[in-house]
């Protein structure tokens, strides 16, 4: 017999030692290595459910026949959009996201929805009873859903290959362990072997497989790095829970964009989806308010207005407090320097405190000009115009650089119901003015807009 040997491997990024270290020389970590035991002979391979893989030969780049790949609808548009049309056959997706965010809730929401497939649900984490209440709370039912409760990954191959699913759901793929290995659920080794093992069944049966992932305390997902390197998209499903906002993001989409973005609304009947955030996003009571201005952002390929929400007031406690939610606080500072030293507001002093209404985080440049308006607003306690809405990025010299996409953030304002819209000067190159009925105001410099803006 072979002897077992014990081997140190790091659970953040799966390096190995042959001795414990306090700090992996790798990624950095501390006191992330953890002894697991393997054995010296190569194990034997796991049989992906009786089927034989395919040997191939090497081929001309140009004699490979193409043919236009026939997606599966999910009936979910938003998660349609976010995959980049549907869900393609073969293809291995990771879904991550905070607990209690609602990924299963999404995925199972999904799965009762595909009428026409036959899905096999495998829950490491729940009874088959619990997946039978959150149907039924769900209130939808699919007699074509197959569901079980199952660890083992053997066990869940000879249950794919008893159902023969056109759509397999692993939730979650960090308490799926494989018996060649002799670690843990959830090591660096079980879950790096068993998302491999999935992945080439994926590929010879072209059947695919949605994983559900846990996620770090810094908000990556949980296991060995080479988990995303592995599979075919990565979503990650984020949201406040004190909010009723989710959005679900394509990190990495082999088959589709990486910048889409989905929204839903949770309610007590599961995930609704929300085919336009512009109306849910958009306060309808802030009509002489200060410190709110309307920015039209972009995320993915949609474009929705957003609700800018800052309030400055004198620092009671020595030190100025600077606190943003939705927007990144390095650029908040950027643009609070910007203001201090090229439009001459003294705001070093103040508190100055931003936020992104929704809950929702966003990254568009062009909301710089809102962020300004709405701080400046609020420092001078004057409102801005209920109809008017603003784009730009703002440079460091105060300059109103142009943005993309132009025309479609001009036509979501008109369609709101918005009289005017502020936008850089360069961008009015080339723009459609024929079937724009809505104002545009072209600005240069912060100076002009701020003019615009406050010319009471």
């Amino acid at each position: 017999m072979s002897k077992t040997k014990s081997v140190y491997v790091c659970q953040n990024c799966g390096a190995d030692s042959p001795k414990w270290i306090g700090k992996c020389p790798s990624c950095g970590e501390w006191n992330s290595y953890v002894e697991e035991i393997i054995s010296k002979d190569t194990s034997p391979k796991i049989s992906i459910g009786g089927f034989e893989l395919i040997k191939q030969k090497p081929i001309r780049l140009t004699d490979v026949e193409t043919t236009e790949e026939i997606r599966i609808d999910t009936s979910n548009q938003e998660l349609n959009r976010v995959l980049g049309g549907g869900l393609v056959p073969g293809s291995l997706v990771l879904i991550g996201g905070e607990p209690g965010i609602g990924k299963s809730t999404l995925v199972l929401q999904v799965v009762l929805n595909l009428k026409s497939k036959r899905t096999l649900y495998v829950s490491g984490e729940e009874s088959v009873k619990q997946l039978k209440l959150r149907a039924e709370r769900l209130k939808l039912e699919n007699s074509e859903c197959f569901i079980v409760s199952e660890t083992s990954l053997e066990q869940i191959f000879v249950h794919i290959q008893n159902v023969q699913p056109d759509v397999v759901i692993v939730d979650s793929i960090q308490t799926i362990s494989t018996e060649f290995i002799e670690s843990s659920p959830g090591s660096v080794s079980q879950v790096r072997e068993c998302a491999a093992q999935l992945l080439k069944f994926c590929k010879t049966t072209a059947t695919p497989v949605l994983l559900i992932g846990h996620i770090t305390k810094e908000g990556s997902i949980a296991g060995p790095k080479v988990l995303e390197h592995i599979v075919d998209t990565v979503l990650q499903f984020e949201g406040d829970q004190h909010y009723m906002y989710r959005i679900l993001r394509s990190m990495k989409n082999r088959f589709g964009s990486t910048s889409e973005l989905g929204v839903y609304e949770m309610l007590q009947s599961g995930l609704r989806e929300v085919s336009n955030p512009s109306e849910l996003l958009l306060s309808q009571h802030h009509e002489g308010l200060s410190g709110v201005a309307i920015a039209s952002a972009i995320e993915g390929v949609r474009p929705f207005l957003i609700e800018t929400q800052a309030l400055v007031s004198s620092a009671a406690y020595g030190t100025p407090q600077r606190s943003s939610t939705g927007f990144d606080l390095r650029r908040l500072n950027m643009l609070l320097a910007v203001l201090e030293k090229r439009v001459g507001f003294k705001i070093a002093q103040k508190d100055v405190f931003l936020n992104i209404a929704g809950g929702i985080k966003v990254n568009d440049p062009a909301i710089d000009l809102a962020v300004i308006s709405a701080i400046l607003s609020s420092n001078v306690d004057l409102a801005i115009e209920k109809h008017v809405c603003v784009a730009g990025e703002v440079g460091l010299s105060g300059e109103i650089r142009p943005i993309n996409r132009i025309e479609q953030r001009i036509l979501e304002a008109e369609k709101l119901g918005f009289s005017k819209m502020l936008i850089p000067d360069f961008n009015i190159k080339g723009l459609n003015s024929n079937k724009i009925n809505i104002e545009i105001i072209r600005v240069k410099k912060v100076e002009e807009a701020f003019k615009i803006l406050f010319k009471k």
